[in-house]
């Protein structure tokens, strides 16, 4: 329950910067900082120089918590403008604390497939994605169904 307010109270937080805010936004930026929904986390991505970007998610539930880097390659679709599609490696360290895992923490591989849409003039940014993970450390498993919608607020 905490979890949910807390990514309640920054969502509500971005909403208000941005409608408080003068500037005109283009299709690109650098930083931006929000919300992933499923199962739900915190996220920052930054964009590098060559326009490809690394992402960062943090997750935290009632029985441990995961913490994902992934690198993402980004490519605009043509003819949608603000559109791209990305693709990229990933790690992540997750820590439970369950019966089965006894609060041991497992690292693991992720992959990421997904889309990115930056609409002119808005702040914000909007992501759905596919992120399969394997684990490894005593949990080897594969999960097929990590991913989801983001919303990130251009932060630069």
């Amino acid at each position: 329950m905490k979890t949910k307010l807390l990514f309640l109270f920054i969502f509500l937080m971005i909403i208000h910067t941005s409608l408080s805010a003068q500037k005109k936004w283009v299709n690109s930026y650098t930083t931006a900082l929000g919300i992933k929904f499923y199962p739900g986390a915190l996220s920052f991505k930054q964009y590098i120089p060559n326009k490809n970007a690394f992402e960062v998610n943090g997750y935290s539930w009632n029985k441990g918590g995961r913490l994902t880097v992934l690198y993402e390659i980004n490519k605009p679709i043509s003819g949608i403008r603000g559109l791209s599609w990305y693709v990229g490696p990933g790690v992540h360290m997750s820590f439970y604390n369950t019966d089965h895992f006894n609060g041991r923490a497992l690292m693991g591989l992720d992959g990421v497939l997904g889309l990115d849409l930056k609409i002119k003039n808005f702040p914000f940014d909007f992501s759905l994605d596919w992120q399969p993970s394997v684990d490894f450390g005593g949990g080897e498993d594969f999960e097929p169904f990590w991913g989801g919608f983001g919303i990130r607020y251009f932060i630069r």
